[in-house]
């Protein structure tokens, strides 16, 4: 299974369940979201399983008239 935290600037944090949230994203604010994760895709199981934990903005891009 899976946690997920979220923070102000619309970035999401996935690690395994039960880790602390690593030294690199511990500046940000994160808050826990209430619902557990029990599929995530290959990329996400990957990152996890390399890394420790996997970091996503959902930041909308803003785009220029073309």
């Amino acid at each position: 299974m899976f946690d997920v935290y979220r923070n102000a600037k619309r970035d999401v944090l996935v690690l395994s369940t039960g880790s602390s949230i690593p030294g690199a994203c511990s500046t940000n604010r994160w808050r826990k979201s209430r619902r557990r994760i029990l599929k995530v895709s290959e990329e996400i199981r990957s990152a996890v399983q390399r890394q420790g934990y996997y970091v996503r903005s959902f930041r909308a891009t803003k785009k220029g008239p073309i």
